[in-house]
C-alpha cells in the first residue's frame, strides 16, 4: 500500500499493516492477513490498537508521518494478544506517559507480556470517553471472544464499531473495504475465520450479539482487527454470525481419511458413492488428512 494511512471516515484513518506472507495462523492463511489499527482525529487524538511486533518499526515510522506522537491523547487496547499489541513496546518508548485504556483482564495481559509500568486504565462495558466534537467512545467487553481480555469500541457520531477479533478474516488485500473485494472470497475467509477461532464460543457469542443489539447503536461501519472493513451493509456479517452461532450446519458430509497403500482411499471413495446414490442433494467431500490443512475441511 502506497499510503501509510487510509481514510475510512472523516477524522478516522486505518494505520495498520498488511502481512502478505503469513501462511499459518488459526489454519492456513493463503491470502495472508492484516493487522488493523486506527487513528482518530478530533479534539482528542486517539490510537486504537497497534500491530504485530515484526512490523513495529514500520508501524511507528508510518504513524509518525501522520501525527506528532506526543499529540496522541490516549491509546485504546481492545485486546492484548501480540498481533494487536506487539508494536506497543516500540511506540511507548517514544510516548511513555500516554494513557492506555483497556479491560481489567487486558491489564493483566499487557503487564504479563511486556513487564512495563505503563499508565493502564481499566474500562468496563458501558464506560465512555469523550473525544470532543460531540463524539464519544463507548466500550463493550467481549470476554472469550476469543480471549478473556477482549473488548470492542464504538465511536458515536460516525457510528463505527471497532469490533476487535469479531467479524474479521485472515485476508490481506489493498482494497480495504468489503464492497471492493470478491464477495465469494470474502465470505469464504469469514466463515473459515469464524469456524477456526470463534466456534468454541458460539453460546457466548449469541449472548453478546443480543447484548450489543439491546444498546440500539446505529452501525455504519464495522472496523475489524483483521481483514477488510465492512462499510456496505455492515450488519450482514452480524446476521451471518447470528446464523453461524445458532447450531449452523449445511447439507454436507465430509469424509476424512489417511492411507498408506490407497486401500483406505478406495474405501472412502466407495462410501462417498454410496451416499450420493442414497441422496443426490447431499454434498460429499473427501479429504486426505495428511495432504490438507485440517482447518480447511
Amino acid at each position: 500500500m502506497k499510503a501509510s494511512a487510509y481514510k475510512i471516515a472523516d477524522g478516522v484513518y486505518w494505520v495498520g499493516t498488511l502481512d502478505w506472507d503469513l501462511r499459518s495462523y488459526h489454519g492456513y492463511t493463503l491470502d495472508g492477513t492484516t493487522y488493523n489499527a486506527f487513528l482518530l482525529f478530533g479534539e482528542k487524538t486517539v490510537l486504537i490498537d497497534t500491530v504485530w511486533a515484526p512490523f513495529d518499526n514500520e508501524f511507528v515510522e508510518n504513524l509518525e508521518k501522520e501525527v506528532d506522537l506526543a499529540k496522541i491523547d490516549f491509546i485504546v487496547s481492545n485486546h492484548g494478544e501480540v498481533d494487536h499489541s506487539g508494536a506497543l513496546n516500540k511506540l511507548m518508548e517514544k510516548i511513555p506517559n500516554t494513557p492506555i485504556y483497556c479491560s481489567a483482564n487486558a491489564v493483566k495481559s499487557l503487564k504479563g507480556q511486556y513487564f512495563k509500568n505503563w499508565d493502564l486504565r481499566i474500562l468496563k462495558t458501558g464506560d465512555t470517553l469523550d473525544i470532543g466534537n460531540g463524539k464519544q467512545l463507548v466500550f463493550v467487553e467481549m470476554r472469550m471472544l476469543h480471549w478473556p481480555d477482549s473488548m470492542a469500541t464504538y465511536l458515536s457520531g460516525d457510528n463505527i464499531l471497532f469490533s476487535n477479533d469479531a467479524f474479521g478474516q485472515h485476508f490481506a488485500n489493498e482494497k480495504l473495504f468489503n464492497d471492493q473485494v470478491d464477495r465469494c472470497d470474502l465470505f469464504n475467509e469469514a466463515i473459515k475465520y469464524y469456524a477456526n477461532i470463534l466456534t468454541p464460543f458460539s453460546s457466548t457469542l449469541k449472548k453478546k450479539l443480543a447484548e450489543v443489539s439491546s444498546f440500539n447503536l446505529p452501525i455504519d461501519i464495522i472496523a475489524t482487527s483483521h481483514g477488510v472493513i465492512w462499510r456496505e451493509n455492515p450488519t450482514q456479517i452480524i446476521e451471518k454470525y447470528a446464523q453461524w452461532s445458532n447450531d449452523y450446519h449445511e447439507n454436507q458430509i465430509t469424509i476424512i481419511y489417511d492411507t498408506m497403500w490407497n486401500g483406505t482411499k478406495t474405501l472412502a471413495e466407495k462410501i462417498a458413492q454410496g451416499i450420493e446414490k442414497s441422496d443426490r442433494n447431499v454434498t460429499v467431500k473427501i479429504y486426505n488428512i495428511s495432504k490438507i490443512d485440517e482447518n480447511d475441511n
